[in-house]
């Protein structure tokens, strides 16, 4: 079996899969799964390939979904992600990553999302060019990729969702001894559901710098960034238009036991349609983690204040856009996204065994302002202000069972719970939402 041969302390699989570097079987690669992972393409071992995938199968069943307005579901609908990857090494300084994907859904029985299906079609194909000059490390990468920083509350992968999330362009990556900083200018890559259909999306652009530094004195680590978004034809509470828009910000983050925070602000501003932009956000997620206690319990708390449009005729726009959030931004249900939003959100987590994780949560969700409406995951409007003085949409109690069978498959059990408040039962038939899945993974 692949376990008897493989630990997880030598094969620790990434999200961005072309993190992973297996050049240290250069000399070990004796049985055929590390041959898989690293075949030489030369005598002297310097040119090399290693061949990864990922299978992913998800059942997922919605009660009075999007609040009793969607068709109803009677038996729920599954999806299946299938990757495949190729990372070349020509010598230590040339790569080209390559990534193909196959993704599914079946019995839903509403019209299929674009983040749900992709028959087959490259998700990433870039190639790398690195260098070292005064003790820096330097990369340029260029061509159709997947891209992360920091909490992911502004760029992601975009884990939740079936399709996950690539773009189109060019990144300089220079890593040093206390940090990185990265530069680039990139497109969102569309989503289409046919055979080699996926295409540049040139009506949203995103590029900026962005620079995470280690060993700060007292907050350990921080992250700095300058963002900039243009956007065609966008919309915000059923208003549309042109959008350039700048995000600058910073973050504060600890990640190691017992105590762990990330506390992240950023302000935006820009134009809209010709008028202003000034918009906000700011969060905190701190833990603890009981290391001595039975069971190791972890508790903590998530908050966040995220600015909504205070006036339709200010000529200011005020509503915060996240730009490309996770898509499971606040649990795998996505109901509500990152806009016009104040939410408090205490949890726990526990480890029931060495290999089984039980946690559960709960969530309140208010509006920041009554003169907007609530937005998805994906930064559009899900229903407008509709002339409701109502601050509360409502509240989620959220449960889920991780068990790690191997180092290879994932096994994870969640149930949500949203229960309606005062806003969504002015604007929508009002319903609560009871939403099951389960969630199989298999990577190597």
């Amino acid at each position: 079996a692949l376990t008897a041969t493989v630990s997880a302390q030598t094969f620790n699989f990434q999200s961005l899969r072309y993190n992973e570097n297996y050049s240290f079987l250069r000399d070990s690669a004796s049985n055929p799964y590390r041959k898989l992972k690293f075949a030489a393409l030369n005598d002297s071992k310097s040119s090399w390939m290693s061949f990864g995938g990922e299978l992913r199968y998800q059942y997922q069943k919605f009660e009075n979904e999007d609040w009793g307005d969607a068709p109803h579901d009677e038996n729920g609908f599954i999806l299946t992600r299938l990757l495949f990857h190729v990372d070349t090494h020509l010598g230590n300084r040339f790569r080209i990553f390559t990534q193909i994907k196959s993704n599914a859904l079946q019995s839903r029985e509403m019209p299929a999302k674009r983040i749900e299906v992709n028959t087959f079609d490259f998700h990433q194909f870039f190639f790398d060019y690195n260098f070292n000059l005064n003790n820096t490390n330097i990369t340029f990468r260029g061509g159709r990729q997947e891209v992360r920083y920091g909490s992911q509350r502004l760029i992601s992968v975009r884990e939740g969702p079936n399709n996950r999330l690539s773009f189109d362009g060019a990144r300089i990556l220079s890593t040093f001894k206390n940090g990185q900083i990265d530069a680039f200018y990139l497109y969102s890559v569309i989503d289409l559901p046919d055979i080699f259909d996926d295409r540049i999306n040139q009506d949203n652009a995103l590029f900026g710098i962005y620079s995470t530094w280690k060993n700060v004195p007292i907050f350990k680590n921080a992250d700095l960034y300058f963002l900039g978004v243009r956007n065609k034809n966008t919309n915000f509470n059923e208003v549309s238009g042109n959008e350039n828009r700048y995000s600058v910000g910073g973050r504060l983050w600890q990640n190691e036991s017992p105590f762990r925070y990330d506390f992240e602000a950023l302000f935006q501003f820009g134009s809209f349609r010709g008028t202003n932009i000034a918009a906000y956000t700011a969060s905190l997620d701190a833990s603890y983690q009981f290391e001595k206690l039975w069971k190791k319990p972890l508790i903590g708390l998530k908050t966040e204040v995220i600015s909504g449009d205070r006036s339709p005729d200010d000529n200011t726009l005020n509503t915060f856009n996240p730009m490309y959030p996770r898509g499971a931004y606040f649990g795998l249900a996505a109901l509500v996204g990152p806009s016009n939003l104040i939410d408090f959100h205490p949890y726990v987590q526990t480890n029931l065994t060495d290999n089984l994780i039980w946690g559960i949560d709960y969530d309140v969700f208010w509006r920041y302002s009554t003169r907007d409406g609530i937005y998805g995951p994906n930064g559009r409007l899900i229903y407008p202000d509709a002339n409701s003085d109502e601050k509360f949409i409502g509240s989620q109690l959220g449960t889920d069972l991780e068990y790690q069978f191997s180092d290879f498959t994932t096994l994870v059990l969640e149930g949500t719970w949203f229960q309606t408040g005062n806003y969504l039962q002015d604007v929508s038939t009002g319903k609560d939402i009871w939403f099951t899945a389960f969630t199989l993974q298999f990577k190597f």
